[in-house]
């Protein structure tokens, strides 16, 4: 198979309401598109989400590492059909290979283009030979359960999205803290959600060393499963430092961009679980890699998504998800529960008790709305 052209769309699609955690406050989706189409035709779409305090991409250098670098590779390469599904993993492989490792000052890792890349290929591929991706990346599970996530707010709106939560039947449910009235917060939470739901709180990087001890210390008392990312990404042992000393297990998201950073995290013991976001660790391919390297060193993990996504990544999120042996936490799906309209013609939001389908359709298992991408996009790049 050989990708005769190529299509980038920055979007630009509004949100139902804001959503904030401490580094940011976000009214819109800033998700970017990647149309591939091989030939004989089939099309496959990849998404990126750029994030420059996570992997250091902002949309625009992003736009142009996809045109300027990896798209001449992919045109370059002829990707060998399926036979059996054990090709599968040979030609994520590739694709890995394809892409390669470029270093940028400033750029922690490219994971966000890639991503896109890799998944736009794969949708393209699967849909060459008339293909679901849940049949090279079989199921272990009938459905998936995805969790809720309540925003940095007051007490009154945080205690609102508990309820709404709560009569969801969801049971799981992770809060944004910044320092501010989270006590008084997580206390009101949990006395609305009850003792048999699981909460964790995630920090994005907020408190310095000897204030993420002092606050989850103080926060201790609202019956916390994990605590995500209390520091701003540093050297592991300074993360190993708090993990010594909190009274909540640490989960590691903007610390974890690399292979090379699960290798360094495990090596100084500095978390207790992973959060593994498919546009933050570059693809499936990659993300699958980091699973089984905390798997193998007794770890935790989470399959976790960006604020923003579209239907792309929620549907690649929902395959993965399925695959993997076990994730503690599901993320994503949010579809138009946070976007005003999503891309693609199914719906993909997740239902009472967070309970997903499964996705069975060719490729990643969603149809594009083309008109969608246009409506919303603020560039239109040809490639």
């Amino acid at each position: 198979m050989r990708i005769v052209s190529g299509t980038l769309y920055a979007l630009n699609i509004p949100f139902v309401e804001s959503f904030s955690h401490s580094t940011k406050t976000r009214t819109f989706s800033d998700a970017i598109v990647l149309r591939l189409v091989a030939e004989n035709g089939a099309v496959g779409y990849g998404e990126a989400i750029a994030r420059p305090y996570v992997t250091g991409e902002t949309v625009e250098t992003c736009l142009d590492h996809m045109k300027n670098e990896l798209w001449p590779d992919i045109t370059q390469t002829e990707f060998s059909l399926l036979s059996s599904s054990d090709d599968f993993m040979k030609f994520l492989t590739l694709i890995d290979e394809t892409l390669g490792e470029r270093k940028t000052p400033g750029v922690i890792a490219w994971n966000a283009a890639r991503a896109a890349f890799e998944l736009a290929l794969i949708d393209c591929f699967l849909k060459y030979q008339k293909i679901s991706l849940s049949a090279v990346l079989a199921p272990k599970r009938t459905s998936v359960i995805y969790s809720g996530v309540i925003t940095s707010s007051s007490v009154e709106k945080a205690i609102k999205l508990a309820k709404y939560f709560k009569l969801f039947s969801i049971k799981q449910m992770k809060v944004k803290i910044d320092g501010r009235e989270d006590k008084e917060r997580l206390m009101a939470i949990r006395e609305t959600v009850g003792s048999d739901v699981s909460l964790r709180v995630d920090a994005n990087g907020a408190f310095n060393e000897d204030r993420a001890v002092s606050v989850l210390k103080d926060i201790e008392a609202a019956k916390l499963d994990c605590v995500e990312q209390p520091i701003p990404r540093s050297h592991p042992r300074v993360l190993a430092k708090v993990k010594a000393q909190s009274p909540i297990p640490v989960m590691v998201d903007e610390s974890l961009v690399t292979l090379k950073d699960a290798k360094d995290l495990i090596a100084e013991k500095a978390c207790d679980l992973f959060n593994l976001r498919l546009s933050k660790c570059g693809g499936i391919f990659r993300t699958l890699k980091m699973a089984k390297m905390a798997t193998d060193a007794g770890l935790r993990y989470q399959l976790g998504s960006q604020v923003g996504e579209t239907a792309i990544l929620s549907a690649a999120g929902r395959h993965v998800a399925a695959y993997l042996e076990d994730p503690v936490y599901v993320e994503g799906s949010y579809g138009t529960m946070l976007l005003t309209e999503d891309i693609g013609e199914e719906r993909i939001n997740f239902g009472h008790g967070g309970k997903a389908p499964l996705l069975k359709s060719e490729g990643l298992g969603i149809q594009v709305r083309e008109d969608c991408l246009k409506k919303y996009a603020l560039q239109t790049i040809e490639l």
